[in-house]
């Protein structure tokens, strides 16, 4: 066998550990809140699958540099069989502003098992979500409720918006002139973010919608730029 054909049976058995490993673990959330006015914040991880996997777990700054994040998580490290279910618990272990939301990324990487066969990759997925800290002074639910306070320019070629509330605005969707905009994330409480406007499009009317605490969508808010 040459060296085409073997890297052309490697890639096909990598893409199908990449299919059975999404398949295989189920993380049980988007994201996480983590409420401010409790001792910690929880997630379940399930397998359904027929094979164990080796779970990994670790919580990353939003800049993903040397600086530690404020929270301990455990278990880090654990084995899941197939049919288990485990809780990853949360725990806050430094100071966070009490007057806003932080935002941090939790990183699960899960490992199949595999037997060791040649001309084979065992192929490792890492999800990663959102946790948002949210102070006990903040109330549950209300970015939505606060979303119109948003507010909305044309800064060159791009859109800007600023957001002067307390809380992270997770977008599922904007649009500018019946226009989709490409690659849109969140805005920061007390920051701004700027997003590519579509071709063609520099002003008329704007509309976006949230991602919830839950994971869904939230209903349209109307602007204009």
């Amino acid at each position: 066998m040459n060296f085409v054909s073997k890297t052309i049976i490697a890639l096909v058995i990598a893409g199908t550990a990449i299919s059975a490993a999404n398949a295989g673990v189920v993380i049980g959330g988007t994201r996480v809140i983590y409420d401010g006015g409790k001792k910690e914040a929880s997630l379940s991880v399930n397998n359904p699958d027929s094979v164990p996997y080796l779970i990994q777990s670790w919580i990353d700054t939003q800049s993903g540099g040397a600086e530690k994040a404020p929270f301990i998580i455990t278990p880090p490290l654990f084995r899941l069989d197939n049919g288990q279910q485990n809780i990853l618990r949360i725990v806050r272990a430094g100071n966070l502003p009490d007057n806003k939301e932080s935002m941090y990324w939790l990183n699960i990487k899960s490992i199949p098992s595999a037997p060791k066969k040649e001309n084979t990759l065992q192929v490792a997925v890492k999800t990663r979500i959102k946790l948002i800290y949210r102070p006990g002074s903040l109330k549950k639910n209300i970015p939505e409720k606060v979303a119109d306070q948003l507010t909305w320019q044309k800064v060159g070629n791009q859109l800007q918006v600023t957001n002067p509330t307390s809380y992270y605005m997770n977008f599922n969707q904007i649009t500018v002139g019946g226009k989709a905009v490409s690659d849109v994330s969140f805005v920061a409480p007390g920051g701004t973010a700027r997003f590519n406007l579509p071709a063609g499009v520099s002003s008329g009317p704007l509309s976006f919608k949230l991602i919830s605490d839950y994971g869904g969508t939230g209903e349209a808010h109307n602007a204009s730029i």
